[in-house]
């Protein structure tokens, strides 16, 4: 057994020492106080341990990083390393050779230093991946435009949704088409990932869906007979004529631009959908015109009321013990969230608010509009909000989300004496906006190859069959007898199966179960590899360009007024480093 005095020796040898105060000994444990922590509280060590009395102090590329991790992670300005408090911080962390926290100069060259780095590794993953997908949008603030990109996949491996941002580049000049298509177009080039994006989200902008149009990659003829015929052109002739071919007056002449096949975003389309279609059909109807234009005049004045005077606030809290909510116009379902919080209000409530602010108080009829628009709404706002997600929301997810929509949005038309018409509005409108993706064969075989929805989501045998054709011609065989589950399930929530872990460990497993159906000529495991490589490709994609608008959050974050001085390469790099999670590695 160690004995009191070798155990006393031991902490005296301890190079930490000065930052404790010896209290006890007890067998081969020192019970020790810190000097620097506020109250008695003791700790206890082994005299053996190496953890404790022998853990190695913090070298300099260890220090850079956690100070970068610190800074970057919440975003505070490069100064911070020059700030009195945070050395007087970082000099109770024992380094070695004494060494102290950088000066902002050599601590921005270290960040340059990392985000090369980054770079440099996230080109290593994209090299090993075959398809990747993207998300683009144009973000301005401060009189800048910034361009930003995410790029998204699925690891091959482990089939888990993973991210990371290319660039929040500043965006100089007019957003025309053609600028927007050459900066995406140096953005993918520089990460070697052009010819592998599957598609690339963005917003309906007819900007950015001119772009895409414009400069789609011209598909070869194969026809024999083209090859035999030769057309002689006079180049001066050519070159003349190019110069004046374009209205747009192109500055990328000369310059080949490339860009991926163009998704737009579901979200901005749900969005247009629950605004714009919803607001024309109700103004439209002499039946609900009247009772929609006073129920929200009403509401208006109320929101009005509420956000602009504390004492107003204090009264609705002090009535229905919760504040309301206030519409949004850059926040999606922000109105429906608005007039939902209304509903839960009873009309008695509601017009003793409307009493004390001395505004004409709602009738039950328009609160009854108000119910009733709320309950036709909500499973619109509940397919936004699925879309837009972002870790687990793969592109399989657009279809059976759409058609699960009408499906129950249409249910809903029995229930309704206002707005019985409304639900069928709806689903009008949905159909015309996303005519493309209802009639397409990829957002098909992406969703019947996600374990979560296979083919359950279809309501007819003969979709399920056509599906399992489709599947089976993409796989590569053209057997059609393949036993594929088509157990229907019952969706008592938007998606009865909408708790269930769609990138868990088991999904390798459970989509080599499902393609199971006996010898066609290939292996189960050999179809299901075929299989995963179509979900791989199709549903690296995301339906929504939500993340990109994420990023735009952040740089709200990062570029705040008192940072306005901050370079554009810099403010991209920190930017992009925080949105990566670089230093948390």
């Amino acid at each position: 057994m160690e004995s009191p005095d070798n155990s006393k020796v031991a902490f005296f040898k301890w190079r930490y020492r000065h930052y404790f105060s010896l209290k006890e000994i007890k067998g081969k444990n020192l019970y020790v106080k810190c000097n620097l922590c506020p109250g008695t509280k003791c700790f206890s060590t082994s005299v053996t341990s190496n953890s404790n009395l022998t853990k190695p102090a913090q070298t300099m590329t260890e220090l850079h990083k956690l100070i970068a991790r610190y800074v970057v992670e919440n975003m505070l300005p490069l100064s911070t390393v020059e700030s009195d408090s945070f050395k007087s911080l970082l000099a109770k962390i024992p380094a070695r050779g004494g060494i102290g926290p950088p000066c902002r100069k050599t601590f921005s060259k270290y960040i340059d230093t990392e985000y090369a780095k980054m770079n440099v590794e996230l080109k290593k993953t994209f090299n090993e991946l075959e398809y990747v997908s993207t998300t683009a949008d144009i973000w301005t603030a401060y009189n800048k435009s910034y361009l930003g990109v995410t790029v998204h996949w699925i690891n091959p491996h482990s089939t888990q949704r993973e991210k990371a941002a290319l660039a929040c580049r500043r965006f100089k000049g007019r957003h025309t088409h053609d600028n927007i298509a050459l900066e995406l177009d140096n953005i993918h080039s520089h990460y070697g990932i052009s010819h592998k994006i599957t598609s690339t989200v963005t917003d309906n902008g007819s900007n950015f869906v001119k772009a895409f149009k414009k400069y789609q990659p011209v598909e070869e003829d194969d026809s024999e007979n083209d090859e035999d015929e030769v057309t002689f052109t006079n180049m001066n002739d050519a070159l003349k004529n190019s110069v004046g071919d374009d209205n747009d007056n192109d500055e990328n002449v000369g310059v080949m631009i490339t860009l991926p096949p163009h998704q737009r975003c579901a979200s901005h389309t749900l969005n247009l959908v629950s605004c714009n279609d919803v607001d024309k059909w109700l103004l439209s109807q002499s039946e609900t015109k009247a009772v929609y234009r006073s129920a929200t005049t009403k509401c208006t004045g109320l929101w009005n009321k509420a956000s602009r005077s504390t004492v107003a606030a204090e009264t609705v809290d002090g009535i229905i013990g919760k504040k309301l909510l206030v519409p949004c116009t850059t926040r999606w379902n922000s109105f429906y969230d608005s007039l939902a919080r209304i509903c839960e209000i009873s009309l008695v409530e509601l017009n003793t608010i409307f009493s004390k602010f001395g505004l004409t108080a709602m009738t039950e009829r328009e609160h009854q509009f108000i119910r009733e628009y709320c309950t036709v709404m909500r499973p619109l706002t509940l397919a936004l909000d699925i879309v837009q997600g972002e870790d687990n929301t793969f592109y399989g997810i657009l279809l059976p989300t759409l058609e699960t929509l009408m499906f129950k949005t249409l249910e809903l038309s029995s229930g309704l004496q206002i707005l019985e018409n409304l639900p069928e509005a709806v689903v009008t409108a949905i159909k015309t906006r996303f005519s493309e993706v209802l009639e397409s064969e990829d957002a098909l075989l992406a969703a019947v190859t996600l374990p979560r929805f296979k083919l359950r989501w279809l309501r007819t045998q003969e979709r399920k069959d056509k599906a399992k054709a489709s599947l089976l011609q993409r796989a590569g065989t053209s057997t059609p007898t393949c036993q594929l589950s088509t157990d229907s399930a019952t969706e008592d929530d938007f998606f009865s199966f909408e708790d269930e872990d769609d990138t868990s460990a088991t999904a390798e497993s459970q989509v080599i179960d499902y393609f199971k159906s006996g010898s066609h000529g290939m292996d189960s495991l050999s179809r299901y590899a075929l299989i995963k490589n179509i979900s791989l490709r199709y549903n690296a994609a995301t339906p929504s360009s939500a993340p990109v608008e994420r990023l735009f959050s952040l740089g709200k974050l990062v570029f705040s007024p008192k940072r306005n001085r901050l370079s554009d390469e810099k403010f991209e790099k920190l930017l992009v480093l925080r949105y990566n999670h670089w230093f948390n590695g």
